[in-house]
C-alpha cells in the first residue's frame, strides 16, 4: 500500500473544495504517504495557495519527517511564489538545508525560478548558502539563467567562492554566455552595497521588515529594503 489518502490526491490536483470537504469530515492533515508525502506537500506541488492556505490553517506540521518531500524546497523548485509566500508567513524556516537538496534558495536557483529566488532573498535566505560547498550561485550559472545569477550577485553572491571540485561560478559558465558576462561585469562591492549586506545582517532575518520604519530618508529605507 501506498498510504496515499483522497486527501493527498485532492492537494495533489489542486480541488480545494474537494480537500475543504474531506478535512471537515476527518481526514487527517499529517498523513504521510510511503514516499514521504503529506497534504501540505502535494498542495505545493500543485501550486494550489488555497490548497496550501487551507491545511496550514489546520495547524499541519510545515516540517515533515522525510527530507526528500519538502513542502518549502518543492514550492522554490517549481516556481510557485505564492505557496512559498504562505509557507514563509507560518513561520517556514527560509535557510533549511537538507543533504541531498540544500536549501530552498539553492532549489529555486538550481530550477531557474527567478520569482522564488527574489522571495526568498528578499525574506532574507542567506545567499551563501546552498548544498554543502555548492552555493546557489554555482547552481544559477550551471542553470544558465543570466537573471537570477544578477539577482545573486545583486544580493552579495561571493562570486569568487569555490565548491568541493574547486570550481568558482566563473569556471562553471560558458564562454561568451550571458552568465559569464553578468558575472565578468561585476567588480568590487561598492561601499554603499557593504553598508546594505551589513546593516540587513544586523537587523537579521526576523528584523527585516522593520526597515521601513527606521528614522531613514525614505530612499535609503528604499535602498535597504531592495525596492
Amino acid at each position: 500500500m501506498d498510504r496515499v489518502s483522497p486527501l493527498h490526491e485532492a492537494c495533489l490536483g489542486g480541488h480545494y473544495a474537494c480537500a475543504k470537504f474531506l478535512l471537515d469530515n476527518g481526514a487527517n492533515v499529517e498523513a504521510v504517504s510511503t514516499d514521504g508525502a503529506t497534504p501540505l506537500f502535494n498542495s505545493c506541488s500543485s501550486g494550489s495557495a488555497a490548497c496550501v492556505r487551507l491545511i496550514l490553517q489546520q495547524s499541519a506540521s510545515i516540517h515533515t519527517p522525510c527530507q526528500l518531500a519538502s513542502p518549502i524546497h518543492e514550492a522554490a523548485k517549481k516556481g510557485h511564489r505564492d505557496c512559498l509566500e504562505l509557507l514563509l508567513s507560518y513561520g517556514a524556516h527560509v535557510d533549511v538545508e537538507l543533504p541531498v537538496m540544500g536549501t530552498p534558495l539553492y532549489s529555486a536557483c538550481e530550477a531557474q525560478a527567478a520569482n522564488c529566488v527574489r522571495l526568498l532573498l528578499h525574506s532574507g535566505a542567506d545567499v551563501q548558502l546552498g548544498c554543502g560547498q555548492d552555493s546557489p550561485l554555482h547552481a544559477a550559472v550551471r542553470g544558465g539563467g543570466a537573471d537570477v545569477v544578477d539577482l545573486l550577485l545583486d544580493f552579495g553572491a561571493d562570486w569568487c567562492c569555490r565548491n568541493a571540485d574547486g570550481k568558482t561560478p566563473l569556471d562553471l559558465s560558458s564562454s561568451n554566455s550571458a552568465v559569464r558576462v553578468a558575472l565578468q561585469k561585476r567588480g568590487p562591492c561598492s561601499l554603499s552595497q557593504l553598508c546594505r549586506f551589513c546593516i540587513r545582517r544586523s537587523l537579521g532575518r526576523s528584523r527585516l521588515h522593520r526597515a521601513s520604519s527606521l528614522f531613514l530618508p525614505h530612499s535609503i529605507k528604499d535602498f535597504l529594503l531592495y525596492q
